[in-house]
């Protein structure tokens, strides 16, 4: 199958990559140009529990070399979802599916304005990586994927499985689902909870257990946000709060991606998380004034940089 990624940064390498490694065509794109010149030179380097391989593969800046491909990957920053989505859209051409794993809430509706509701898949995969330089990654955390079809269509589901068959067979554990909204609301609350916490104090996930303080502060955040996912009628974990506070003590030693961002003076995607909290509260007529300030504060320090 032909696959072209874009957004080739740490997730989006390791995605393409792993998929390449299957025998599948697969194409990086990514505007970052030092990084699409050494993978193409040198091949990508990739990094696991010690040991490094480096896996052949296509990358380009310009997506006009791609041409047209049968699933496209969202991997962008969700603050470039709207110019990736224009990418994706040509390349995708009149009957290719895009996918977006991309964090955050939003995505696949921006998606959607540009490709054909039922060709957009959306869902989220716990893999980590970190990228460590051009051409150069770590796969950092192994863990599964969920994708479904975003209008719930009924052929959908069909569409789903066999993209989620093709990431299977390529080692990326996948599973297909009728509705992949509650999966997508899910992780964006363990985001909501760990983020910009973690991004504001610069502490690692774990440490946010520390205090009393701390785990009230995640606590009522997420409370928050379940209340408004139970106010638009969307299925979310009863125990969410006690499963954040889980993730984060798995991912004790994790400094958060927002965090990253934040360390290395990047615009982060707090709109796509807390932010979209704060917005469908206001539409709801709800209170979400934990995450309106979590908004505000990281909003300033990006203004402050």
């Amino acid at each position: 199958m032909k696959i072209a990624v874009v957004g080739s940064g740490a997730m989006g390498s390791l995605f393409g990559a792993l998929l390449a490694e299957a025998e599948n065509e697969v194409w990086l794109n990514d505007v970052w140009a030092e990084h699409v010149h050494a993978i193409n030179r040198n091949g990508l380097e990739i990094e696991r529990e010690g040991k490094t391989r480096r896996v052949r593969i296509k990358a380009a800046t310009d997506a006009r070399e791609i041409g047209e491909a049968q699933l496209v990957i969202v991997f962008v920053k969700s603050t470039r979802t709207e110019a990736a989505a224009q990418v994706a859209g040509t390349l995708a051409g009149a009957s290719g599916m895009v996918l977006t794993l991309q964090n955050g809430m939003g995505n696949a509706d921006i998606i959607a304005g540009v490709v054909e509701p039922a060709r957009v898949l959306a869902g989220t995969t716990s893999h980590g990586a970190t990228l460590l330089g051009p051409g150069s990654i770590r796969h950092a955390g192994v863990g599964p994927t969920t994708i479904g079809v975003w209008n719930r269509a009924k052929e959908g589901f069909e569409r789903a499985v066999r993209f989620a068959d093709l990431f299977n067979r390529a080692g990326i554990a996948c599973e297909a689902v009728e509705d992949v909204r509650g999966v997508v609301w899910n992780k964006l609350l363990i985001n909501v909870g760990i983020n910009a916490i973690t991004a504001l104090t610069s502490i690692k996930n774990g440490e946010i257990l520390d205090l009393e303080v701390t785990r009230n502060l995640s606590r009522t955040a997420v409370e928050e946000a379940m209340d408004v996912a139970q106010a638009r009628e969307i299925s979310v974990r009863v125990d969410m709060v006690e499963h954040v506070l889980a993730v984060a003590e798995a991912t004790a030693v994790n400094r958060s991606s927002m965090g990253q961002d934040v360390d290395n003076g990047r615009q982060t995607e707090i709109g796509a998380i807390n932010g979209f909290i704060v917005r469908e509260g206001c539409d709801l007529g709800l209170k979400t004034p934990v995450n309106q300030a979590l908004t505000a504060l990281i909003e300033t320090l990006e203004k402050h940089y």
